[in-house]
């Protein structure tokens, strides 16, 4: 059995809109009831936006076109719950996340990595706000009308 590699405490966090103020949510599949938005670590060696586009591709099977992907230029840094912190190095205790947002039609295919998670849903940005549960990720639901163009 092959051991996976610790994450580095710096990741992405992309919100998938479809441009009339729904958001694309999913569940995790580690945890019954835990909606967010895109996210993941970034590996080493790899750019925040490659990160980005990478997770988008590997998590909904959606591949993002040139200049598609928005990026904030904005990060949040948090505490990472402690039932996820051994998957960091030891005395890891905050990660960086960097923020993105994309527009894509809500008609548009979802294939979801089922190892990571189990649904997904379209909802209105104030309902998707109110369901995801990282902090984080609700601040920049709300936020997203700051980065349309």
């Amino acid at each position: 059995m092959s051991v996976k590699p610790l994450k580095q405490p710096v990741s992405v966090l992309v919100v998938l809109h479809d441009g009339n103020n729904n958001v694309l949510l999913i569940e995790r599949a580690d945890r019954k009831n835990f909606w967010q938005s895109v996210t993941g670590s970034i590996e080493p060696g790899e750019a925040p936006e490659a990160a980005a586009l990478r997770e988008v591709l590997e998590e909904t099977g959606i591949y993002l076109s040139d200049g598609q992907l928005v990026n904030w230029y904005e990060s949040n840094v948090y505490e990472i719950y402690a039932h996820w912190r051994h998957r960091y190095p030891e005395g890891v205790t905050h990660n960086t996340e960097h923020i993105f947002s994309a527009q894509i039609d809500c008609a548009t295919p979802i294939k979801l990595c089922d190892s990571e998670h189990t649904a997904f849903e379209w909802l209105p940005l104030a309902e998707a706000a109110e369901k995801v549960f990282s902090p984080s990720n609700k601040e920049a639901i709300l936020n997203l009308h700051k980065h349309l163009f």
